[in-house]
């Protein structure tokens, strides 16, 4: 997988997805929501509204924009983590500041990518609001 490291989304229902860690490694828990938008991401990043949410993008590549700080909603990350099913680790816009991978890693934000983001949409749409946690230990009972 890559230079990252393996970790995993665990869903209250016992649901798990192995992908890469993105962001600061670690653990984190929230609500699992989704956000459909090809672009907004910074926004979506930086809004008071998904504070202790784990936030799913569902557009299949996040962060090709970079990091440009006049785009942010408010001046801090709120979500709890924050999962792509891949992070563009070459943005081309000329305002950019960086990548995505550095600026969640810089805010202490954990991350996952190489997951299949639409199939967690399903799963929130048909039975809606779960918990749910990313962790870069293995979940019991798997190796």
């Amino acid at each position: 997988m890559g230079i990252y490291m393996k970790a995993y989304l665990i869903l209250e229902n016992g649901m798990t997805f192995a992908g890469e860690s993105l962001g600061k490694p670690g653990d984190a828990t929230g609500e699992l929501v989704f956000a459909t938008g090809m672009t907004g991401y910074l926004k979506t990043l930086t809004d008071p509204c998904h504070s202790g949410q784990i936030v799913v993008q569902t557009f299949p590549l996040i962060g090709n924009f970079g990091i440009i700080p006049e785009d942010f909603a408010s001046d801090r990350v709120w979500v709890s983590a924050y999962i792509v099913r891949h992070a563009c680790e070459t943005p081309s816009n000329f305002r950019s500041q960086g990548r995505l991978s550095d600026f969640l890693r810089e805010q202490g934000v954990v991350g996952l990518q190489g997951i299949d983001t639409r199939a967690l949409m399903r799963i929130v749409r048909r039975h809606g609001s779960i918990k749910a946690k990313i962790s870069i230990e293995p979940p019991a009972g798997s190796a």
